[in-house]
């Protein structure tokens, strides 16, 4: 054996379907440049749960620190824009839209649901879910003064629109 590539070929693992790796198994960024630029969308969704107390203290913005969700709604956007920098294989996009949102269903609970768009030849699904997460642990950091037992979860692709692939909903 000679490495990653017969590891792989072994275990049954198609090289076509990971396209992040070549037929060797070594790592490469995607080569997009045949594919069409359309209009593609994508929206993702997480948690972050939290005592109740806490999550009262993010609705009637009573935390020292600040207005908690336009914190978290600013450190998501600019974390979309930052994707290809965190992900080493994510192609540098220039997002057309980043919105973040957030809901407060539950007494213990804030959701957040990023949706990134951009006219390209790749997909902004990655770009989406860095929104999020990146949301998800300012809230975290701004809150753990009051509440260190926090949870982020659920972070998870709702939806996609655009490319080859067609349209993805989450059921």
């Amino acid at each position: 054996m000679d490495g990653y590539g017969d590891w792989l070929r072994q275990t049954g693992v198609v090289m076509a379907e990971l396209t992040h790796f070549n037929e060797d198994g070594a790592s490469r960024m995607v080569d997009v440049s045949e594919k069409p630029v359309t209009a593609r969308m994508a929206r993702a969704a997480g948690t972050v749960r939290m005592q109740s107390a806490t999550r009262q203290l993010i609705v009637d913005r009573k935390l020292s620190k600040g207005d908690v969700l336009e914190v978290a709604r600013l450190a998501g956007i600019m974390a979309a824009k930052k994707t290809a920098d965190l992900i080493p294989l994510c192609h540098p996009l220039g997002l057309d839209a980043v919105e973040v949102e957030f809901e407060t269903p539950g007494d213990d609970l804030v959701r957040i649901i990023a949706v990134a768009r951009v006219q390209g030849r790749t997909g902004v699904e990655m770009e989406a879910m860095t929104a999020v997460s990146v949301a998800a642990l300012t809230i975290y950091d701004m809150c753990k003064a009051v509440d260190r037992g926090m949870t982020i979860g659920e972070i998870e692709l709702l939806e996609k629109a655009g490319g080859k692939s067609g349209h993805y909903l989450r059921e």
